[in-house]
């Protein structure tokens, strides 16, 4: 079972949802807009993606660019910095098992 961590209004992140659409398999769609991660649940993620959070950080993001740009934080500030703004959040992300990617392109997704 695949799990894919989907914000609806972004194209990439639809993508990804059409790919494993096309693919027939099982998988669970996890708003993380809607419904945010715990701090235990992205440090899983990272682990299985083997990323840190400034990886995964959007800096194209209004918000990263008048908030955030420039500065230092340590991986523990990134993760509550991403719960408290998952928009930040690359996406999608897309889980199985212990492994993770992060589906840009979507084929990457075959890597699971």
């Amino acid at each position: 079972m695949y799990t894919i961590y989907h914000n609806p209004r972004c194209s990439k992140s639809r993508a990804g949802l059409a790919y494993l659409e096309s693919e027939e398999v099982k998988f669970q769609v996890v708003d993380y807009i809607k419904n945010p991660l715990s701090p235990k649940e992205l440090k899983e993620l990272l682990m299985k993606m083997n990323l840190k959070p400034i990886e995964i950080i959007r800096t194209q993001e209004d918000s990263y660019k008048s908030d955030l740009k420039g500065k230092n934080f340590t991986d523990d500030e990134w993760i509550r910095i991403l719960i408290e703004n998952p928009k930040l959040m690359q996406r999608p992300i897309v889980a199985k098992k212990h492994k993770a990617v992060l589906a840009q392109p979507p084929e990457k997704i075959a890597e699971l």
